[in-house]
């Protein structure tokens, strides 16, 4: 068969204050593979690859990438099944349109999506757009299954696993699918499908960007053994965790250098580090072949198995910047969020990264709904002993609730949030300058409260990391005047001044505007399950 993926356009919002940036669609590379394997025709449209300098206003936010219809003047004519995929719930007003206007402009072919949207709300996707089927969770078995089935000329998957779609106008949520236990046997992304130049070439990239040549995302493990209750993990991949072979990932990353001249690789895992021996075997493996590369964890990692023997290993072998994820200072803050992580567990990491001259980041976040004014002089109080410490940078979000996890559910439950489009785009304000009202969840704090907080951590942090180490301001202005990043601090600055070009030329009125909201969300209705 003939299989278009899509990898949607992005809304950026160019006024928030994180490094994060838009990146390669490391979901839909692995899913390319694995229906290439399966011996289907594959090929991509990427709506931000194809426009990655066209901005789109969308009222408070940007959109980056192609617009629907240009989405759907792309559509081969020839394609059997369309599929698409949608991480974060705050873009889906914008998926939402592009469904429909598929849908519109290609009636007769299926459509199959997937993704952390798709997989936390598949029932309010089913009943706002034409979404034909729906994969749930990990989706390489579901969907070469799914796509064997309609070969056929069938059109109904019963009680498939991983399945939820529509029998006669009703939604149906099949039982989810076992996770994949041979990860190893899962074939590497198809990046030959996606345009890897022109992400690298316009920095959208995750992680630090050392500017040392091609940069590719790698996936060493799958899932995650926690259970934090503000997470989707558990919803998306339940709470298994299965690592690949140390040395099957090192094959990859040397097949990267030889063949794209690749030397930076942002680990995309939940949590890559949960065994000592599995990171250990990985370290020796590439300081084995004699790699020149640099390999990070920007999206967070645990810290306990994190010593001195492991700090060295990763400086040595190129695994140069982490980001460990305490999300609050606060003990109390910690265990009701189901944060399994120690104080003491932490600065010992930290302690033996800072010895070891590794770049780290902390992730905090503040305004959870339980979150008291004593949690937060407790997390005032833990900034400033990471930065006595010695790490580089903090990164701190309010609080936002992604669909279908356990604060999210807690808060439905109470009437404090829903499933309009105002209530899924809540996270993409979530590191904004200050926090609108609308968008705080935090029972006992105002949102001047909390913005004043935020800036008073910050301050406190940057200011006793200067003091201690007076030499990085300077170090670091050089580098963002130069482009170079080296820290998560520079590369939220020279990310600042791209998306400033971006949102100047949206103002310029250099693009159109297309509608976000074209309807008023429903609430998550009940099907058939």
């Amino acid at each position: 068969m003939r299989i278009q993926l899509i990898h949607p356009p992005v809304y950026l919002n160019v006024h928030a204050m994180t490094a994060l940036r838009p990146s390669m669609p490391l979901g839909l590379a692995y899913i390319g593979a694995v229906l290439e394997q399966a011996g289907h025709e594959v090929s991509v449209i990427d709506a931000v690859a194809e426009a990655p300098e066209k901005v789109t206003s969308s009222g408070q936010l940007h959109a980056l990438g192609l617009l629907p219809d240009e989405i759907a003047d792309r559509i081969d004519p020839e394609t059997d099944v369309i599929g698409l995929t949608n991480m974060w719930s705050f873009s889906w007003p914008l998926v939402r349109t592009i469904l429909k206007t598929l849908k519109e402009r290609w009636p007769d072919k299926p459509i199959v999506a997937g993704g952390e949207h798709f997989t936390g709300l598949p029932l309010l996707s089913l009943n706002e757009s034409p979404v034909d089927y729906i994969v749930l969770g990990e989706g390489e078995e579901t969907i070469v299954e799914l796509l064997r089935l309609l070969e056929r000329g069938e059109t109904d998957p019963g009680d498939m696993a991983g399945v939820a779609f529509r029998r006669g106008g009703e939604p149906v949520v099949n039982e989810r699918r076992a996770r994949v236990q041979s990860v190893d046997a899962i074939p590497w992304p198809a990046w030959h499908l996606i345009d890897l130049k022109a992400y690298n070439d316009h920095r959208l990239l995750n992680g630090v960007d050392p500017g040392l040549g091609m940069t590719i995302p790698i996936l060493a493990t799958r899932g995650c053994p926690y259970q934090c209750t503000y997470c989707s993990s558990p919803t998306m991949w339940t709470t298994r965790w299965y690592p690949r072979d140390p040395i099957d990932v090192a094959d990859e990353i040397t097949h990267y250098v030889k063949t794209f001249g690749a030397r930076n690789f942002p680990f995309q895992d939940l949590t890559a580090i949960v065994r000592k021996d599995w990171i250990v075997k990985f370290c020796q493996e590439i300081l084995k072949r004699k790699l020149d590369i640099v390999w990070q964890f920007p999206s967070g990692t645990r810290c306990e198995v994190i010593d001195d023997e492991v700090a060295d290993l990763l400086a040595r072998s190129g695994g140069r910047h982490l980001a460990f994820a305490p999300e609050s200072g606060s003990e109390r803050t910690r265990q009701l969020i189901k944060k399994r992580m120690t104080e003491k567990g932490l600065m010992n990491a930290v302690e033996a990264s800072v010895k070891n001259k590794l770049n780290i980041t902390a992730f905090l976040v503040i305004g959870f709904p339980h979150d008291t004014r004593e949690d937060l002089d407790e997390t005032k109080a833990f900034v400033r002993r990471l930065a006595k410490a010695g790490i580089d940078d903090i990164a701190i979000g309010f609080y936002f609730p992604i669909p279908n996890t356990a604060i999210y559910r807690d808060l439905v439950e109470k009437g404090r949030v829903d499933y309009s489009d105002a209530c899924l785009m809540t996270p993409i304000f979530a590191n904004d300058e200050k926090l609108r009202p609308e968008n705080n969840y935090c029972e006992n704090l105002s949102a001047k409260e909390l913005t004043k907080t935020k800036y008073r951590l910050l301050m406190n942090f940057y200011g006793l990391s200067l003091l201690h180490h007076p030499g990085r301001f300077f170090r670091m202005m050089w580098n963002v005047a130069r482009g170079k990043e080296t820290r998560k601090m520079e590369t939220f600055l020279v990310e600042l001044k791209r998306k400033s070009g971006l949102w100047l030329k949206a103002k310029l009125g250099r693009t159109t505007k297309t509608p976000a909201t074209e309807q008023k969300a429903k609430a998550e209705p009940v099907g058939k399950r």
